[in-house]
């Protein structure tokens, strides 16, 4: 978990010396198996979400955005309680205009989305590359640099 945490701190520090935002996304953490398309955030996923909070708090991220669920609002919550940042609100089919909200940043994002929204966020932000997550993955942690010329690095944080 350190060597995950100084790797991400590393990066996003080169990537602001070149004045490119970087946007980490990362689906939302496990859910639990309560009834109903809205489901709240099992305990492992709560420590999934606080693991998150300690990896990117040294990431200078200066906006955090989630869907309309719960699960991505409560794995986004405590990095948004440790940093000091308010989460927007964007629907998860909207990815047009998230993306559009990610190209007017003056600094760092995280995305918490979904398994079946973020291969198209991975599109709408440049990458070619296909980005499969499997159901039971809640693990992969994707950075992407904006820029002219948008790299992606793909990595995951294990409990």
């Amino acid at each position: 978990m350190k060597a995950l945490a100084l790797f991400l701190l590393l990066f996003v520090s080169v990537s602001m010396a070149a004045a490119q935002p970087v946007v980490v996304i990362v689906r939302h953490a496990e859910k639990a198996n309560n009834a109903g398309k809205d489901p709240d955030l099992s305990s492992a996923g709560r420590a999934r979400a606080d693991a998150l909070a300690r990896i990117l708090k040294d990431a200078d991220i200066t906006a955090i955005f989630t869907s309309e669920f719960k699960r991505t609002q409560e794995t986004a919550a405590p990095t948004a309680t440790l940093i000091g940042v308010t989460a927007t609100v964007v629907p998860a089919k909207d990815t047009a205009g998230l993306v559009a909200k990610l190209h007017q940043l003056n600094g760092n994002a995280l995305v918490v989305a979904h398994g079946d929204t973020i291969p198209n966020i991975i599109k709408a932000l440049g990458m070619d590359r296909p980005i499969n997550i499997p159901d039971e993955d809640y693990s992969e942690l994707l950075i992407v640099t904006l820029g002219d010329k948008p790299q992606l690095f793909r990595l995951h944080y294990p409990l």
